[in-house]
C-alpha cells in the first residue's frame, strides 16, 4: 500500500479545527470538470470541502467516483430534453494502490480508491471509491456506474459501498475520526459498522452527526429490512438487533428515521427547514436534537469579487457596469443554446434548481393570462430563464421541463437551458437580477432549536 500519510492534509490544522472529522456524501460538486454530482446536496458538499481547505480544518471527505456521473442533459431534435450517459475520464484524479474488499449481497466485491489532491481545486482531501474493476462481476462493477441508479438493489449496494467501504478506508488510513458526518442517509451502513466495532449505541451516538435535506417523502428512503439484511447493509448485525437499536417496527426500514435515532444531533439546512423537520420528525420517539445550520456556499468560489467590492464601497456606477458585464456573459450562453438575444438593461428572472414537483418550476404558469402580460409588458419588460436537471427517470418532471421548452418558443424573452451544472449555475447566479425559489411551504411550523 502507498504511504498513506501523503493522502492526508497538506496544511497544519487551525487551532479551532483540530477535531478529526470524516464527511460522507454520495455526491460532491467540486469543479465543472468533475461530474460526480446531481444537485444541491452535491453543491453543499463541494462548498464544505472548499471551505474546510480555506479554514484548515482536520476534515476528509469520502465519496464515490461515478463512471457515468449523474447524466448529461442534452436536447432532442425538437429541443425537448434528452438523457445521455457518457463515460467520464479524469486524468487529474489520482488512482491509489489502496484496495480492499466489502461484502454486497453475500458476495465479495473489490474496491479501488481514488484521491483528489487538495491543491487541484482547493479542497480538503477527498477519497472516491470505485468498484469498476475487471475482477468484479458486471453487476458489482455497475454499483459505481450511475449516481442514484433507479434499480433498488444497485442503490442499496452504493449505500453499502459508501458507508462500509468508507469505514474500511478510514481504518486502513489510520485516520480515527472523532466525528462521522453523514450528509443525508445514503452512507447509513457506516453506523452499523460502528455499532459492530463498539457494540454500544451510546458509543455510536457519541461519534455520529447527521444532516437531513428534505422533508419530502420521496427524499426519505424506505426499504424492506430483510432485503437490506440480505445485502449486508447492516454488516453482521442481526435484523432483530437492528430493529432494537433503531426502534423499527415491522419490516419497513426508514433510513432517515434510523439516522435521526442514532445520531447525537441532527440538523436541517436553513431556519425554515429546521422548523419543518421539527414538525415532521419530533412526534417520533428517541429522536436526536433537531437543529438548523443555514446552508452556505463557498464565497470565494461563487461570488464575483469585483461586484461585491463595488457594492461594499458604494461605487454604484462601477457596480451597475459590472452587473451588466456578468449579464452579458450569461446571455451569450442563452443565445448559444436557444437563439434568444437578451438585453442587459432588462430585468432578468432566473429559476434554476433540480426539477422536482415540490420545487414548482411551473408556478408562473398557474395563471397564463398574467404570465402572458408579464412577458409582453413593454413598459416593464422582463426576461425569464429556467434551468435544471430532473431525475432521469422522473417523467413528470421531464414533462414540465418540456412544457416550458415549448412555451419558451412563443416568447423571445423566455428561455430554458440544459446542462445545469457548476459552470452554468455560476453564470446564472451572477447574471440574475432575481433568483426565483417558490417551493411548497408547510404551515404552522414550530420554532427550531437555535
Amino acid at each position: 500500500m502507498d504511504n498513506v500519510a501523503k493522502y492526508l492534509h497538506p496544511y497544519a490544522y487551525a487551532p479551532a479545527y483540530q477535531k478529526r472529522v470524516a464527511y460522507f456524501c454520495m455526491e460532491y460538486a467540486i469543479a465543472q470538470a468533475l461530474k460526480i454530482y446531481a444537485g444541491g446536496l452535491g453543491f453543499l458538499a463541494g462548498s464544505h470541502m472548499r471551505s474546510a481547505y480555506a479554514l484548515k480544518q482536520n476534515l476528509i471527505g469520502i465519496g464515490i467516483l461515478w463512471k457515468y456521473g449523474y447524466y448529461d442533459q442534452v436536447r432532442q431534435p425538437d429541443q425537448t430534453m434528452g438523457v445521455l450517459f457518457q463515460e467520464k475520464i479524469y486524468s487529474f484524479v489520482e488512482k491509489t494502490d489502496i484496495r480492499f474488499e466489502i461484502t454486497v449481497n453475500r458476495a465479495p466485491v473489490q474496491v479501488a480508491v481514488y484521491y483528489l489532491p487538495p491543491q487541484l481545486f482547493g479542497t480538503a482531501p477527498l477519497f472516491l471509491l470505485s468498484t469498476d474493476l475487471p475482477e468484479n462481476s458486471y453487476i458489482a462493477q455497475s454499483i459505481t456506474h450511475k449516481l442514484y441508479n433507479a434499480d433498488k438493489s444497485t442503490k442499496v449496494a452504493s449505500n453499502i459501498l459508501l458507508g462500509i467501504g468508507g469505514f474500511k478506508l478510514l481504518e486502513l488510513l489510520g485516520y480515527a475520526p472523532e466525528t462521522y458526518h453523514l450528509n443525508e442517509a445514503h452512507a447509513l451502513p457506516l453506523v452499523f459498522a460502528l455499532y459492530e466495532k463498539y457494540g454500544n449505541v451510546e458509543e455510536v451516538k457519541r461519534r455520529f452527526v447527521f444532516t437531513t435535506h428534505t422533508p419530502e417523502e420521496a427524499g426519505n428512503e424506505k426499504s424492506d429490512i430483510r432485503l437490506l439484511s440480505d445485502m449486508s447493509f447492516f454488516s453482521n448485525v442481526p435484523v432483530e438487533q437492528v430493529k432494537t437499536i433503531t426502534k423499527t417496527e415491522g419490516d419497513t426500514f426508514n433510513h432517515t428515521l434510523a439516522a435521526l435515532r442514532l445520531a447525537r444531533r441532527s440538523n436541517g439546512v436553513s431556519r425554515l427547514h429546521g422548523s419543518t423537520i421539527v414538525q415532521k420528525w419530533s412526534t417520533y420517539s428517541d429522536i436526536s436534537p433537531l437543529l438548523y445550520i443555514t446552508n452556505a456556499q463557498n464565497y470565494a468560489y461563487w461570488a464575483d469579487q469585483y461586484l461585491y467590492n463595488y457594492l461594499q464601497n458604494g461605487r454604484d456606477e462601477k457596480l451597475v457596469a459590472r452587473k451588466k458585464k456578468l449579464k452579458r456573459r450569461l446571455f451569450e450562453e442563452v443565445a448559444d443554446q436557444t437563439g434568444d438575444l437578451y438585453d442587459e438593461n432588462v430585468f432578468t428572472i432566473v429559476w434554476a434548481r433540480r426539477f422536482a414537483s415540490y420545487k414548482r418550476a411551473d408556478l408562473l404558469l398557474e395563471d397564463m393570462n398574467r404570465f402572458h402580460s408579464l412577458l409582453t409588458d413593454l413598459n416593464h419588460p422582463v426576461q425569464i430563464i429556467w434551468a435544471g436537471k430532473p431525475y432521469p427517470m422522473d417523467y413528470d418532471a421531464i414533462s414540465v421541463f418540456n412544457q416550458l421548452v415549448h412555451l419558451s418558443a412563443q416568447y423571445p424573452n423566455c428561455s430554458v437551458l440544459v446542462g445545469y451544472e457548476l459552470k452554468l449555475s455560476k453564470l446564472l447566479k451572477q447574471g440574475a437580477d432575481l433568483w426565483l425559489s417558490p417551493p411548497w411551504l408547510p404551515t404552522k411550523l414550530p420554532a427550531p432549536v437555535a
